[in-house]
């Protein structure tokens, strides 16, 4: 989980949208696909998400049921791992990164559950760089991602663990929904070079 600071929006280039959007999950599939051209990715470069988080957390699931929603859409661009029964956290996110450090120059997509102002609960972000996971509980882990995806499940700035296991599960289901469709959608038309897509 991480905090998605002032600091951060500054500095990274990222684009944010609301869950109550109508057209989310077309919206970031869209900006998803937008963003893989701009990687120029090759066929045969190593591509991975890392969903990170906890399922003993309501408001840290957001990465592993992303996880396990692409398991379940048989996904097969990007190599996933987190998901709620091998969920990367904390403890294994170090013994996760030397898998990913043995690949050759893999492109690695990061998401992660964050804290933000109130006024932002419920956008999903989108952005080129890094993440860094922990940030929001005082965690000093490495960064992780070629491109990242956070959603804000909830208000940051005090009681960071007592708000992350208040967090109401429908908003972070319907995140994980948006992130996991939008994520395989804009893979399909990255793989299939389409001009539309169709959700």
């Amino acid at each position: 989980m991480s905090f998605f600071s002032p600091f951060q929006r500054k500095t990274q280039s990222s684009t944010r949208i609301s869950i109550e959007d109508n057209d989310a999950a077309k919206k970031f599939g869209m900006l998803f696909y937008e963003k893989l051209l701009k990687q120029k990715l090759c066929d045969d470069r190593p591509r991975v998400v890392v969903c990170i988080g906890t399922d003993r957390s309501t408001g840290d699931s957001l990465g592993p049921l992303v996880g396990s929603k692409l398991q379940e859409k048989n996904h097969s661009f990007f190599k996933v791992l987190g998901t709620l029964d091998h969920p990367v956290h904390a403890s294994n996110l170090a013994e996760y990164l030397k898998v990913i450090e043995e690949m050759d120059n893999p492109f690695v997509v990061a998401i992660d559950a964050c804290l933000g102002n109130i006024e932002n609960i419920g956008n999903v972000n989108i952005g080129e760089g890094a993440l860094k996971p922990g940030a929001g509980v005082n965690k000093h882990l490495p960064s992780v991602g070629n491109l990242y995806i956070t959603g804000i499940v909830n208000v940051g700035g005090f009681m960071e663990y007592f708000v992350l296991q208040n967090t109401r599960l429908s908003l972070v289901m319907k995140m994980a929904n948006i992130i996991s469709e939008g994520i395989h959608q804009g893979s399909l038309l990255f793989t299939s070079g389409k001009n539309v897509m169709q959700i």
